[in-house]
């Protein structure tokens, strides 16, 4: 049986298809899986590592853009789509699980004119314009969060949860911290990740920056910070006293991200759709600094509500230094909170998508 797999854009529409096709292998080892992406995008580098084949294709957003920009980005869709097209028609898959994220857009218009069943997952809480647009094309929906079916067809919708990688489960925080090299670090101080994605968040960066000698006071830090800013956040470290820059974990970028949710004790990241999965997958509170002119809001309002994370606005991030602390120094409201999230994790969530999309395939 052959199977496309898409979404891209960011890791949190990258990984679910991933972990899907993991779960999908165990199924049926005979599939033949191909993940299309955008060309040039990181799911080009994230998918061939991860082993899967991959095929990209032209594919840009089209949100809060210039008008220029936009009929370029319309453009480069519409290339997209037909690029898509022909691999479809060579590939000839059974059918499609699209992700959502620009890159999945061509994509799934294709197969709906070649006539094939598409699946569509919504990683967040409300759907993109990406997703909204993917509706029309959708055979089946699935979806993280009963909160989600608010703004989905319910007819054709399931809730499966988020699907995480196996690594996400399988780590032990000792093996984590061990890896990491945390292994020295005492009980009592708590280890703090910070990370503002794959490329790295300007506003949390320095914010961090502003704090970090309290921050090494308080807690042993994992920063990952994005390779555009690790240069200049080096230079600061390295102005630290010895103990201080010991406590200091500093990565530009970090493959081994499993490892740091498991060995740290809170953190502190955007609420992009990975964290309505990873985060609950290995327990991690957090404070949440949403994007700006994203839809990242209402996954940490979601979070928030439930008792797992804090909310912290962007504009607020600023004030991170005191609230991390009000939460590491209150033993009692951490607990709390990492019961919270670990409630939410659906560790079922990629095999059952992977069902569905062999049901979705008959």
């Amino acid at each position: 049986m052959k199977l496309v797999f898409t979404g891209g854009g960011t890791g949190g529409h990258v990984y679910p298809g991933l972990s899907v096709a993991e779960a999908l292998r165990s199924l049926r080892p005979d599939a033949e899986l191909l993940y299309i992406g955008r060309a040039g995008g990181a799911e080009e580098r994230i998918v061939p590592a991860a082993g899967l084949e991959f095929a990209g294709v032209p594919a840009a957003g089209l949100r809060g853009k210039s008008p220029v920009s936009m009929l370029r980005g319309v453009w480069l869709l519409l290339r997209g789509a037909v690029r898509a097209y022909r691999l479809l028609g060579e590939f000839r898959p059974r059918a499609v699980f699209a992700t959502g994220g620009y890159a999945s857009v061509p994509v799934a218009a294709a197969a709906f004119a070649r006539r094939m069943p598409v699946l569509v997952f919504l990683p967040d809480i409300q759907p993109g314009w990406a997703v909204r647009f993917l509706m029309r094309f959708a055979t089946r929906m699935a979806t993280t969060s009963d909160a989600a079916l608010a703004y989905l067809p319910r007819k054709k919708t399931q809730v499966t949860g988020y699907p995480i990688r196996d690594a996400f489960r399988s780590i032990t925080r000792t093996a984590a911290r061990d890896r990491l090299g945390l292994g020295d670090v005492p009980p009592n101080r708590p280890v703090l990740l910070v990370t503002g994605g794959s490329s790295g968040s300007r506003d949390i960066n320095r914010a961090v920056a502003r704090h970090l000698p309290q921050f090494l006071r308080l807690c042993e830090l994992i920063h990952v910070s994005g390779p555009p800013f690790e240069p200049e956040l080096r230079q600061l470290a390295g102005r630290l006293p010895p103990e201080l820059q010991a406590r200091y974990h500093l990565h530009g970028y970090l493959d081994d991200m499993p490892a740091a949710m498991a060995a740290a004790d809170l953190a502190v990241t955007r609420a992009g759709a990975s964290a309505l999965g990873e985060l609950p997958a290995t327990g991690l509170p957090a404070v949440l600094v949403p994007g700006p002119f994203s839809d990242q809001q209402r996954n940490a309002r979601y979070l928030a509500e439930l008792g797992a994370a804090v909310l912290l606005p962007n504009d607020e991030v600023e004030d991170v230094y005191g609230v991390v602390q009000g939460i590491l120094t209150a033993p009692a409201r951490l607990a709390t909170m990492r019961r919270a999230m670990t409630a939410l994790a659906r560790p079922d969530a990629a095999v059952s998508l992977a069902t569905l999309l062999l049901e979705t395939a008959r």
